[in-house]
């Protein structure tokens, strides 16, 4: 296991060097494709095993690798809580082919690719479960098309955010005339943010790594996330009441760069792929265990968690997915198969 505290400037002149020498020196690739594969995986997230999806992923996918035999051959160092940079630049990045590996939820790649918007579209999936089947009926494949050809980016496996988003707020939030007026942090992606905007709040785009000092200045109101991470990245400090509008049950992505799957050796990649598959079965299995378990730790550190009219939110947002069909008609197929598949 290998989980390096790096800067991003030392980072970036690392990964320039070893550019340069590859392109300078053929014999060397020769050499290093017969040595340990080393990768780097990003992760926005704190360094958390238990609470960040990031760090869960990494330890199970290293789990897998060893038990496919590779832990010899595939060395893999993990970044976390934006070591590498903010999560825009990440996934650039893992398009480039510099980074090989990022876990994040699927909405910072449809900014690359605006079709993947459509899973972030409010109330759309009931459950994780119900998710699943859903991409196992066929809604996975069109996306992952999408972003492959569009950004030389491969989503090798899908997992589950530790629980459906809601909304952290310093005020209590039961109803969309509650939520009024109130800067709440959204994905710096328009379909979460018109959602947000839909359900009352005044919607406010911003990097996940500046969340924290936001709402200790008074920028924010609140943010919406999984309890998971609110509780990982103690954003529970600054603000006390979690409205549990479950708007969005936003799949957790494994990126993986082209330009790293095309360099692979086509026998190490089939046991990787496989160990990438389990790895996200085991954390899709953990993150719907962990979802109560971090509930229950926020209630103990003085949030409210408390039930809110999601019926009212879910009808002001729902004229959200028939303008994004009428804008991207390719969605239409894969938003039919969600709502035909039942948890």
């Amino acid at each position: 296991m290998t989980i390096v505290p790096v800067s991003r400037r030392t980072f970036i002149k690392s990964s320039t060097a070893v550019a340069a020498g590859l392109v300078l020196s053929p014999a060397i690739i020769g050499r290093a494709e017969a040595a340990t594969l080393k990768l780097k995986c990003s992760s926005s997230l704190p360094n958390d095993p238990k609470f960040a999806n990031g760090r869960v992923y990494y330890d199970n996918l290293v789990k897998n690798l060893k038990g496919n035999g590779l832990g010899e051959q595939v060395e893999v160092a993990f970044f976390p809580d934006n070591q590498l940079g903010q999560e825009i630049d990440v996934i650039n990045s893992v398009k480039l082919g510099v980074i090989d590996l990022m876990v994040s939820g699927s909405s910072i790649s449809a900014n690359l690719v605006p079709l993947v918007g459509t899973y972030d579209l409010g109330f759309l999936f009931s459950s994780f479960p119900q998710q699943t089947k859903a991409f196992d009926a066929g809604a996975a494949k069109p996306i992952e098309d999408a972003l492959l050809k569009g950004s030389n980016i491969r989503i090798i496996a899908w997992a589950y955010n530790f629980g459906s988003r809601s909304v952290l707020a310093k005020k209590p939030v039961k109803t969309p005339e509650d939520l009024a007026g109130l800067k709440i942090r959204t994905l710096p992606n328009p379909v979460i943010t018109e959602c947000l905007r839909l359900m009352g709040a005044a919607a406010t785009p911003l990097a996940f790594g500046e969340i924290y000092t936001a709402l200790q200045a008074g920028v924010l109101d609140g943010l919406e996330h999984d309890p998971p991470t609110i509780l990982a990245s103690k954003f529970f400090e600054t603000a006390k009441f979690y409205a549990l509008t479950q708007h969005n049950f936003s799949p957790l992505a494994i990126y993986f760069s082209d330009a790293t799957f095309n360099r692979m050796d086509p026998k190490l990649r089939e046991g990787f792929l496989d160990a990438a598959k389990k790895a996200a079965a085991d954390t899709r299995t953990h993150g719907l265990a962990v979802e109560k378990e971090a509930l229950a730790a926020l209630t103990e550190k003085g949030v409210t968690v408390a039930e809110c009219d999601r019926e009212a939110f879910k009808k002001r947002v729902a004229p959200q997915t028939e303008n994004f069909i009428k804008a991207r008609p390719e969605s239409k197929a894969v938003i039919d198969i969600i709502r035909s598949t039942q948890a």
